[in-house]
C-alpha cells in the first residue's frame, strides 16, 4: 500500500479508531468506551501552517459541494491541505458529469503540480493521463478493471465492505420488522461494495431478515435526491423500517423519507446524524478528506508514487460515526426508547465483530474484488 502519513494515519484511528469492549466476560456489564469517564487519549499536536505556496494543486469535484457527504468530505480534505500544507489550491465544483472532461481540461491549462479528480469515470481518466502526460493525476472513487501503467496517475481507494458490514450488524439487531433495505446511486461495484458488506452483516445477526435493494440509475444517479425519496417512501411502505443509503446528494432523499415516516435510515460517508436526530441511527463513514490531503501531501514531500493504493477499516479510512474520536451519541438521546435501550448490546456485537474482522475471523465480501 502506498505511504499514507502518519499524521493523517493516526487521525484517521483516533476518528474511527476501534471501540473498545471493556466487558471481559459475562458476568460484566459492557461499557461504552464513549461513555467512560477519564478516558486517557492522546492528545493531538497543532498542526502549523508551512509555508508551500510554490506547490499548487487543482481538484474536480463530481458535483456542486452541499451534499453533506462525500463531495464535502473531499472538499474539506482539499481546504485543510491549502490551510496546514500551505499549498495554493483550487477547488473546482461540477454540475455533473457531463462537465468533467472539460473540467479537467481546464484545470491542466494551469499547469499546476497535481491534478486530484474525484469519482470520475475510468475512461475519462485514462485518456486525460494519456493526452497529458507530462501533468500529474491523482484519482479517488475511479475503478479500474486494469490499472494503466503510466508514471502520471495515482489512485486511491477505500474499501467500505467492512465498515457497511458493521452498520448492517445495528441494522439488523435494530429492526422491528425484520426487513431492512439498501439505496445505492447505481449497481457498481464502487456502490455494491457498501451495499453487500451491509448485506452479510445484517444477516450475520438476523439471518431470517429480509434485505432488498434498489438504485437511482438516470444521468446523474448521486444528484437526484427527489427520485431517491420516492425509491425509500416505497420501500418503508412495503415494510422496511430502517434503510442504508449510498448515493451521495441524492441520499438525503432517504433521510428525508425517514423522517417524514418515522422510520429510520444510515448515513454515508460523512456523520449523517444529525441531519434529521432521531431518525439516523449511525453513519458509515468514507474518509475522502484524508485521501485529498494525502495526495496533496505527497506532492509536497516529494513522494507521489503513481499506481492504486487502497485502504479501509485497519488503516482508519473507514468506520462508523459512533467509533472512538467522533462518538456521536445523537441517536441515544433522540431515537425511540425500545431502540436505545439495544444499543449497548448492538455496540458490544459490533466491537466483537470489527476485532474478528481485523483478526481476519470473519471475511466480508468486496465487491471491488471479489464477485458477488
Amino acid at each position: 500500500m502506498k505511504r499514507v502519513s502518519l499524521a493523517l494515519l493516526m487521525l484517521g484511528v483516533l476518528l474511527l479508531g476501534t471501540s473498545l469492549v471493556l466487558a471481559q466476560d459475562d458476568e460484566e456489564e459492557y461499557m461504552d468506551p464513549c461513555m467512560v469517564e477519564d478516558m486517557e487519549m492522546e492528545e493531538e499536536e497543532e498542526m502549523e501552517m508551512a509555508d508551500n505556496s510554490d506547490v499548487s494543486f487543482q481538484i474536480i469535484l463530481p458535483n456542486a459541494r452541499g451534499d453533506r457527504s462525500f463531495i464535502d468530505s473531499a472538499a474539506k480534505g482539499a481546504e485543510e491541505a491549502i490551510e496546514f500544507l500551505g499549498v495554493d489550491g483550487t477547488i473546482i465544483e461540477t454540475a455533473g458529469v457531463q462537465e468533467h472532461d472539460a473540467a479537467i481540461r481546464r484545470a491542466v491549462q494551469e499547469e499546476p503540480d497535481l491534478v486530484i479528480t474525484i469519482a470520475v469515470t475510468e475512461d475519462i481518466i485514462a485518456e486525460m493521463v494519456d493526452e497529458f502526460d507530462f501533468q500529474l493525476f491523482a484519482a479517488q472513487e475511479t475503478f479500474f478493471s486494469e490499472i494503466p501503467d503510466v508514471d502520471n496517475l495515482a489512485l486511491f481507494n477505500i474499501y467500505t465492505h467492512e465498515n457497511s458490514y458493521l452498520a448492517g450488524i445495528a441494522a439488523g439487531m435494530l429492526s422491528r420488522t425484520g426487513k431492512v433495505g439498501a439505496v445505492g446511486g447505481g449497481d457498481f461495484p464502487g456502490i455494491n461494495i457498501f451495499i453487500i458488506g451491509f448485506e452479510e452483516g445484517v444477516l450475520s445477526v438476523c439471518p431470517d431478515c429480509e434485505v432488498v435493494r434498489s438504485y437511482i440509475g438516470g444521468s446523474d444517479p448521486f444528484a437526484d435526491p427527489v427520485r431517491a425519496k420516492e425509491i425509500a417512501l416505497g420501500m418503508y411502505d412495503e415494510g422496511a423500517d430502517i434503510i442504508y443509503q449510498v448515493a451521495g446528494r441524492s441520499g438525503e432523499g432517504v433521510l428525508e423519507a425517514a423522517a417524514e415516516t418515522g422510520n429510520f435510515a444510515i448515513g454515508v460517508d460523512s456523520n449523517q446524524d444529525d441531519l434529521f436526530p432521531g431518525n439516523i441511527i449511525v453513519s458509515a463513514m468514507k474518509r475522502v478528506d484524508n485521501a485529498v490531503f494525502a495526495f496533496v501531501e505527497d506532492i509536497v514531500n516529494d513522494t507521489y508514487t503513481p499506481g492504486e493504493s487502497t485502504a479501509g477499516l485497519a488503516e482508519g479510512f473507514a468506520g462508523l460515526s459512533w467509533d472512538v474520536g467522533i462518538c456521536s451519541r445523537t441517536f441515544d438521546e433522540f431515537g425511540p426508547e425500545d431502540m436505545v435501550e439495544k444499543l449497548p448490546e448492538v455496540r458490544q456485537a459490533i466491537d466483537e465483530a470489527r476485532e474478528a474482522i481485523l483478526a481476519g475471523d470473519i471475511v466480508v465480501t468486496n465487491a471491488l474484488v471479489d464477485e458477488e
